[in-house]
């Protein structure tokens, strides 16, 4: 698909007023309630099936169906992230009437090293083809890692900040508590950042390590850096909602990471039959609509048996404290 500098540049300037009309919106830091989170989910979520097809009536149905592909992939595997935000919440205890704001500065940061992944991923690839067994082997291998990460007994996982957000607090310093939404404070004549500011490049230099997967994935679906862009920013500016509305169902989701490593191992199979094929070897390779299907199917099953699979532990705990609860009286008695 041909994209002029033209459209670049318009998809950008249009991408940049709705995230100022989603700050306006939301600039006074507030709770975010269940109906606004997922009024604005919708929206976004609508927002970016109209750029959809839009891209289907003047791109053809290729450009379309990639779209809708790599922006779906995406979408499921940012869900991973929202576990992680949880976490990185959780631990620098942010009020939750900051939350929203701290959610739509980290995702922007997200963005923009996102957009840096995304053209450097596109010039490797328009340069040496090989690296298309490098995705390929590389995303098998992470999907394979998924799984056994799924079938481990672990703990509760704790948040570690990275080197760079270390180098941060040792190089500027921290102040010991929230001054609202500043970001920076004078205390004892110094200049410090606040922890309002640390998580905020928490969320977006964490998101970095999910790029790593999610920007190899979007590129087995698709090469074209304009539908690779676009894809991944419509799943990231819906994601900050999304963690409002869904933050209670994350923990139901047991099946997560066995869907989205299906996903992972089934474009990494793509990527090398792609790689093969333009080496010459004659192979089948995936189409966009199979992958289009295969990617819906696999999360509408992951849901439906993480449901279920929630709900049976729930009513077995339920069982437990209930055969429990006469020994215990008698016990007390």
């Amino acid at each position: 698909m041909e994209v002029s500098l033209t459209l670049w540049v318009l998809t950008v300037v249009g991408l940049c007023a709705l995230i100022a009309v989603d700050f306006f919106i939301g600039r006074k830091p507030h709770d975010v309630s269940i109906k606004e989170a997922g009024i604005w989910t919708v929206v976004w979520i609508v927002l970016a099936a109209l750029f959809g097809v839009g891209l289907l009536i003047w791109g053809g149905a290729q450009a379309g169906g990639e779209f809708f592909a790599g922006y779906i992939t995406e979408k499921s595997l940012s869900v991973d992230n929202l576990f992680v935000f949880v976490l990185i919440m959780a631990k620098f205890a942010v009020p939750s009437q900051y939350q929203q704001r701290v959610l739509l500065i980290g995702v922007l940061i997200a963005l923009v090293l996102r957009a840096i992944f995304i053209a450097a991923g596109a010039a490797i690839l328009a340069s040496f083809s090989w690296v298309f067994y490098l995705f390929g082997a590389f995303l098998i291998w992470t999907a394979w890692k998924l799984i056994q990460e799924a079938r481990a007994d672990e703990e509760e996982e704790e948040f570690e900040e990275n080197k760079l957000l270390k180098a941060a607090e040792r190089r500027f310093g921290v102040a010991d508590r929230y001054h609202g939404t500043k970001l920076w404070i004078e205390q004892n004549g110094k200049r410090v950042m606040t922890p309002m500011l640390v998580v905020m490049l928490a969320i977006g230099t964490t998101d970095v390590l999910f790029a790593l997967d999610s920007i190899p994935a979007i590129f087995g679906l698709t090469q074209d850096p304009y539908i690779v862009f676009t894809a991944n920013a419509f799943a990231l500016m819906g994601l900050r909602q999304l963690y409002f509305l869904i933050g209670g169902l994350l923990r139901k989701l047991v099946h997560l990471s066995y869907g989205l490593s299906i996903i992972l191992g089934f474009i990494g199979v793509k990527l090398v039959l792609h790689a093969l094929h333009e080496s010459g070897v004659h192979v089948p390779e995936i189409s966009i609509p199979v992958s289009l299907g295969v990617i819906c199917g696999v999360l509408v099953i992951t849901t439906i048996t993480s449901l279920r699979a929630s709900r049976k532990m729930a009513e077995a705990a339920s069982a437990e404290g209930k055969d429990e609860s006469p020994a215990k009286n008698n016990i007390d008695v």
